[in-house]
């Protein structure tokens, strides 16, 4: 069955949550990333999360709205569902402990090539009302059809690379271990059976498990931050990317720094992410700094 378009406008009753330094150290260790901004509790600052963290926020609020899906989609069609792009503000760094809401909405379904293509977006706030995270999250239904037109979705256009490098700037390298899909599991509170469950994963489609698309992108994330931030990560103000590879596990991860230019008041850090069988985990991906 199709994708229903109508759904665009769609919103998830608002979580709330209580985060503390327990699950923020949790999610950095399970991306191997220990620096003492993330886990030294004794730092007269307080630790901070780790930048993509809020997407741990965000994974039982889109519960919510796939629910909404069941009318219009098989249970085969919804397991085709694949993280396909990602597009994240930081207004601020979260500091455990904090009472945060996250709300979400469909803002956009359209008809890809490869399938239905929807963008949800995600904001959360702080018991004052003011933003911590805004994320625009596209799902693609590989091979779903949609029903009632394109309605596209208002997500801002992540910054572009004008032409390639001649060279790239800097390569590093991430090890992904054969338990990194279920240590980020547990640690970050994100479960989906196509990452941990391999009837599931074949059952699905694929070949195999498969390492979550944030973690893939937080762990190259970590690589940039250290890199080209001083390994400060209160410095990310915007993270984005476009998911077109499998990670299988155990392998590793080539982050490729293509260029760093300065945009406005930021820094455009210009990546990509090789799977070990050099397909692009992750291309066209941004992380802008603050100066």
């Amino acid at each position: 069955m199709p994708l229903d378009s109508t759904l665009v406008g769609t919103q998830a009753e608002p979580r709330t949550y209580d985060v503390d330094a327990r699950w923020t150290m949790a999610y950095a260790a399970a991306l191997g990333d220990v620096i003492d901004r993330y886990i030294d509790t004794r730092r007269a600052e307080g630790i901070v999360a780790h930048p993509l963290f809020p997407v741990c926020l965000e994974w039982p609020t889109a519960g919510a709205l796939r629910t909404r899906h069941r009318s219009t989609l098989t249970a085969a069609e919804a397991a085709r569902g694949v993280h396909a792009t990602h597009h994240a503000v930081i207004h601020r760094a979260i500091r455990p402990p904090e009472r945060l809401t996250t709300r979400a909405e469909i803002v956009g379904i359209e008809a890809r090539k490869a399938g239905a293509y929807e963008i949800t977006k995600f904001e959360t706030v702080d018991e004052r009302g003011g933003l911590v995270n805004t994320t625009w999250y596209g799902t693609l239904y590989r091979q779903v059809g949609v029903t009632g037109g394109d309605r596209t979705g208002a997500a801002p256009a992540p910054q572009a690379l004008e032409a390639p490098p001649a060279r790239v700037r800097a390569e590093m390298r991430a090890p992904v271990s054969a338990g990194a899909a279920h240590i980020y599991t547990e640690c970050a509170r994100i479960w989906n059976p196509i990452h941990t469950d391999a009837a599931v994963a074949a059952a699905a489609g694929l070949p195999g498990i498969i390492l979550h698309g944030t973690a893939t992108l937080a762990m190259s994330v970590s690589r940039i931050i250290a890199a080209e931030a001083g390994g400060d990560p209160e410095r990310v103000a915007e993270i984005s990317g476009r998911f077109s590879a499998m990670v299988f596990m155990p392998s590793e991860l080539a982050i490729r720094i293509l260029v760093r230019e300065r945009r406005g008041s930021y820094d455009a850090v210009f990546f990509e992410t090789l799977s070990a069988e050099g397909g692009r985990a992750i291309r066209d991906g941004v992380v802008m700094l603050r100066r």
